[in-house]
């Protein structure tokens, strides 16, 4: 999986010029400052867009689990305790810019699926969830297969497609 925070944003995550980035300063000043569209910004923590990612995926048919081996068995314990919640952005790592972003995601898959096709239709439902519910502009989504699920193996977490 390709580490995020090793890449260079600046050539991965489009920003503002500081042409566009003063227009957009300018645009709130004034008396009535233009259309209410364009009067602030609004900020996207990488938290929500690693949640909305880990729901799309889990929801694609084939995929087991999100995480590698040692999240999932720590998540497992975690979600055993009383109070505990199941973590959605588990396998899943956001780096979001002000218009775009780009997501690393680790699955885990059903053994007798096509690995390429899971990933490629992982991939389609990360891009349609993010882009629709936050507007931004996905640049990247890096899938590592870090396990196969085999028929005969216990689950350490049921874990399963959301319904």
């Amino acid at each position: 999986m390709t580490d995020i925070g090793q890449r260079k944003t600046s050539q991965t995550l489009r920003q503002d010029s500081p042409t566009e980035a003063s227009a957009r300063g300018q645009a709130g000043r004034g008396t009535g400052g233009g259309a209410p569209a364009g009067r602030g910004r609004t900020t996207i923590a990488d938290g929500v867009v690693e949640k909305i990612a880990g729901l799309a995926a889990r929801d694609v048919e084939g995929v087991h689990a999100m995480g590698g081996g040692f999240a999932r068995t720590f998540g497992a314990v975690r979600d055993r305790v009383p109070g505990g919640s199941k973590s959605v952005s588990r396998g899943v790592k956001a780096e979001v810019g002000e218009v775009q972003t780009a997501l690393d995601l680790e699955i885990v898959v059903e053994y007798g699926v096509a690995i390429a096709d899971v990933a490629r239709d992982v991939r389609e439902n990360v891009v349609a969830a993010v882009e629709r519910m936050t507007g931004l502009e996905v640049v990247e989504v890096n899938i590592a297969v870090s396990d196969v699920k085999l028929p005969d193996e216990d689950d350490e977490e049921p874990e399963g497609r959301l319904q």
